[in-house]
């Protein structure tokens, strides 16, 4: 595992749990929901992962990019099809994401590295 990815999923584990040991309800149940909903169903976990990569993106959120990043890698992902799902990102979210998809880049190169 690289420095990147061990330090992306220490602090996440970390806050993680510092955050459901406050037992708030509605926050469970969101961890939960987002659990059930990336989960396989008609569409495969891969795709759904995919979903998530595009929208945060486009959202500019790079701790969900590299935890959907992750996830993709974990379901069997290859580089040519993240760097598709990374070019549909550019064109719905346009040159502002650009930085986020350097980062991106960055992350993936990482995690194919392990």
């Amino acid at each position: 595992m690289g420095k990147l990815q061990e330090e992306f999923n220490d602090y996440r584990s970390k806050m993680n749990e510092v955050i459901l040991a406050k037992d708030n309800l509605v926050l469970k149940r969101f961890w939960s929901l987002d659990n059930q909903a990336y989960s396989e169903g008609a569409l495969p976990l891969k795709t759904k992962e995919f979903l998530g990569l595009v929208a945060s993106m486009v959202l500019r959120c790079d701790d969900c990019i590299k935890y959907h990043l992750g996830k993709s890698h974990e379901a069997g992902a290859s580089t040519e099809e993240v760097y598709e799902v990374f070019a549909i990102a550019n064109l719905v979210g346009g040159s502002i994401v650009v930085p986020h998809t350097r980062r991106a880049a960055e992350y993936w190169e990482e995690l194919i590295k392990a």
